[in-house]
C-alpha cells in the first residue's frame, strides 16, 4: 500500500505563490505612490526636518492601509484558487487560513528582499568614487549645516575641507548623545573652523554654536523616524497576518458559494480541524 506523505492534499503552493506575487506586486506599487505622495515617514529630502507629528501619523496610517490591501489581496487569491474542500467548513476554513498564513510568510519575504536590493541599488548608485574622503552615516543627514559650517569667500584648494567635514560630522555624531557636546570637541571644531573659512574667532564660535544645536536636532529626528518607521511597519506586517488569514477564508467561502462569517476565536478552529 502507498504511504502518502502526512501534508499530502493539504498545501497547494501554487494559489499561495500566486496570492504572494499578486500581493508583494500591490504593495510596492502602493509603497512607490506613497513616497511620491511624500507620505513616507523618512526622506532624504532636506525638509524632512520639518514633518510634524500629524504627518507622521499619517505615513504610519498609509502603511497600514497598505498592508491591509496587499494581504487582504493575496489572502483572498490564495484561498479562492485553493482546491474545495469537502469536509465541514471549520476544516475548510482552517485549511484556507492556513493557506492564507503561508501566503503571507512568502510574501513578507519577498518583499524584504525587493527592499533590499532595491536600498543595495540607491546605495551603490550614491556610493563616493574610489579614492574620494570617507564619509560617515552623519554627514547626508547634516550637508547643508555642515555647508553653513565651512562657508567662506575665499576659494577652497583641493580637498580643502573635505577632511574637517568629515571630522565635524563625527563630532556632530557623537554630541547627540544624552551627555551633549564635550568642551574639548566644541573647541576643537571653533578653531577649526577659523582657520579654514578666516573668519574672527568669535564669529567662528557663534558659528559652531549653532552648527551643533541644528545638527543635534536633525540627528535625534534621524532616529526618532527610524524607530517609528520600523515599529509601525512592523506592527502592520502583524495585522497583515490577520487580515491575510481571514481573507483567505473569505476567498474559500466564495469558491464554495458559501456565506463567509468572519471567526475570530483561532485556537477553537484548530481544536475543531
Amino acid at each position: 500500500m502507498e504511504i502518502k506523505p502526512p501534508f499530502d492534499g493539504f498545501i497547494e503552493w501554487r494559489p499561495i505563490i500566486a496570492g504572494a506575487l499578486t500581493g508583494t506586486a500591490l504593495s510596492f506599487v502602493l509603497f512607490t505612490f506613497g513616497v511620491a505622495l511624500g507620505l513616507a515617514v523618512s526622506s532624504t529630502s532636506p525638509t524632512w526636518r520639518d514633518a510634524s507629528v500629524a504627518l507622521a501619523l499619517l505615513s504610519g496610517l498609509y502603511i497600514l492601509l497598505t498592508a491591509i490591501a496587499s494581504f487582504g489581496l493575496g489572502g483572498y487569491v490564495a484561498g479562492r484558487l485553493r482546491s474545495t474542500w469537502t469536509g465541514s467548513d471549520i476544516e475548510a476554513d482552517f485549511r484556507d487560513g492556513v493557506h492564507g498564513l503561508l501566503m503571507w510568510a512568502l510574501a513578507v519575504t519577498l518583499g524584504a528582499l525587493l527592499a533590499a536590493s532595491t536600498a543595495s541599488a540607491i546605495l551603490s548608485r550614491a556610493a563616493p568614487a574610489t579614492g574620494a574622503p570617507d564619509m560617515n552615516s552623519a554627514e547626508p543627514l547634516i550637508a547643508y549645516d555642515l555647508d553653513r559650517l565651512f562657508r567662506t569667500e575665499r576659494p577652497p584648494g583641493p580637498g580643502d575641507v573635505d577632511q574637517p567635514r568629515s571630522e565635524a560630522a563625527r563630532i556632530a555624531l557623537n554630541a547627540s548623545g544624552h551627555s551633549g557636546p564635550a568642551a574639548d570637541d566644541r573647541t576643537h571644531l571653533s578653531r577649526l573652523v577659523a582657520s579654514r573659512t578666516g573668519i574672527a574667532q568669535p564669529e567662528a564660535d557663534r558659528r559652531t554654536d549653532e552648527f551643533i544645536s541644528h545638527a543635534t536636532t536633525a540627528i535625534q529626528r534621524a532616529r526618532r523616524s527610524s524607530v517609528l518607521v520600523a515599529f509601525i511597519t512592523a506592527a502592520s506586517i502583524l495585522f497583515g497576518l490577520v487580515i491575510a488569514w481571514s481573507s483567505a477564508c473569505c476567498g474559500g467561502a466564495h469558491r464554495d458559494g458559501r456565506r463567509f462569517v468572519p471567526k475570530w476565536d483561532l485556537w477553537r478552529s484548530i481544536e475543531a480541524a
